[in-house]
């Protein structure tokens, strides 16, 4: 997997690429989010547009990821959930817990 982020205003957008399945990957993840909050970081869109599956593991690296941010002030939504992803996401009940829109644009916006 591959992990893109860019900064929109003061919003990280993380854009990771390919399988989020378990480690190495979700690791990374975990790792960029802990990274840019110690740079001071507090508004944070992962974009799952290019995420072309994931799994338990990979629900649990975003889980940890929310956690992280709001245990640090800060807020994550997601973006973009391929079909694959959202069914995961449904079957595990978590758009219940994440702000989700369908572009990292949208996401950046709703932070004004």
């Amino acid at each position: 997997m591959k992990i893109k982020t860019k900064m929109v205003d003061d919003v990280a957008v993380i854009i990771p690429h390919g399988k989020l399945m378990g480690p190495p990957d979700t690791e990374d993840l975990h790792n960029e989010v802990k990274s840019l909050l110690g740079e001071g970081v507090k508004k944070f869109v992962i974009d799952l547009g290019h995420v072309k599956w994931m799994n338990s593991l990979g629900v649990g690296a975003l889980m940890g990821s929310f956690a992280s941010i709001k245990n640090a002030g800060g807020t994550l939504k997601l973006s973009a959930m391929t079909e694959k992803v959202r069914s995961v996401m449904l079957i595990m009940q978590l758009v219940k817990v994440f702000e989700t829109f369908e572009t990292y644009q949208d996401a950046v916006e709703s932070f004004k």
